[in-house]
């Protein structure tokens, strides 16, 4: 087993999810509740599979965006639960399509849903969690709100496709690495919040101040996740620290200490990642190497980066609990690797 590296970026307070939780605890039990009526199904599977990932412990970050981004513009009604719970819809089907297509054995500390009902169940009971989603979208009645999360649905299969094409070729860029984040994670993130202040009618301008949050975050928090693969632990990940690495998936700090690396430490990587040799002493040394060129480090860095274009994205936006909240969300995706 790989040795894990600490990351020490640590502030005076460590930031918490708590206020978000707290502001969004009544409108998420309603979602919740959605969520598991509409996971229902006359088909047994159906149900089984959907509740194994949906009852796993996750944050739902992305929902509590929806509800967060149309609150703190007043807004009262329905419309906002029912987009929630289709942005977790689609989260989760995300998921469980990865889990296929990257053959993954963990989730969230539990076996995928892959390996205790097969691939074929994974990628339906998927595709039934969109179509559910979609049911819901149209029940909002929001054309504006419709369009968001379709072409966010749209640009994340592009960027599964995208990262297929790259995967375990090392002379995958950071732009192509950046392309591959945008639409896999932030696109979502971004969708989440800008459909809040549509319902909530809020103006052009709030609704893009708060598409910019949640793009920038979206980035942030996938960066984070990278790093976390190579300098986390495994009650952290939800999943094995290495992972990533074993599956050939070009991240950030693979990328950084790639392009920094000697002749034979490029070799290293090429045997690693695109042969497949990537036994636990491998990953030793690939962190190794990774510490070595301070990829991490610098990793973070550009996750603090974006940290900072998102709280830029709503600063101008009157102060409220709802909008401290959100703040305070940034600083706790990207302090999870203290």
């Amino acid at each position: 087993m790989g040795v894990v590296i600490p990351l020490d970026e640590s502030k005076n307070k460590q930031a918490s999810i708590k206020p978000l939780v707290d502001l969004t605890k009544a409108d998420m039990e309603r979602v919740n509740q959605l969520i598991l009526s509409k996971a229902g199904s006359d088909v047994q599977m159906i149900p089984e599979v959907a509740n194994h990932l949906i009852s796993s412990g996750g944050k739902r970050l992305r929902p509590m965006l929806t509800l967060a981004s149309a609150s703190m513009f007043g807004y009262n009604g329905e419309a906002h639960v029912k987009l929630a719970a289709s942005v977790e819809f689609m989260h989760t089907a995300t998921l469980l399509h990865d889990d296929v297509v990257d053959e993954s054995d963990m989730r969230r500390g539990k076996k995928t849903a892959r390996i205790l009902w097969g691939n074929q169940a994974s990628v339906l009971v998927g595709d039934f969690l969109l179509g559910q989603a979609f049911k819901m979208m149209v029940d909002v009645g929001s054309l504006e709100a419709l369009d968001v999360l379709a072409t966010a649905a749209t640009v994340i299969a592009e960027g599964e496709v995208l990262q297929l094409s790259v995967a375990k070729n090392m002379e995958t860029t950071e732009d192509d690495y950046l392309q591959v984040i945008k639409a896999k994670t932030a696109a979502l993130f971004a969708a989440a919040a800008e459909v809040g202040p549509i319902v909530a009618r809020a103006s052009k301008a709030d609704r893009a101040a708060l598409r910019s949050f949640g793009m920038n975050l979206g980035y942030a928090f996938q960066m984070v996740d990278d790093a976390l693969d190579y300098g986390g632990k495994a009650a952290e990940l939800g999943k094995n620290t290495g992972d990533d690495f074993r599956e050939g998936k070009i991240t950030l700090p693979v990328i950084l200490a790639w392009r920094r690396g000697t002749s034979d430490e490029r070799q290293f990587w090429r045997e690693a990642i695109e042969n497949g040799r990537n036994d636990d002493a491998s990953l030793d040394h690939a962190m190794g190497l990774i510490t070595k060129y301070g990829s991490l480090s610098d990793t973070i860095a550009r996750a603090n980066h974006y940290g900072t274009i998102a709280r830029d994205a709503i600063a101008a936006l009157p102060a409220s609990p709802w909008k401290s909240a959100l703040m305070e969300v940034i600083d706790f995706c990207i302090d999870r690797v203290n």
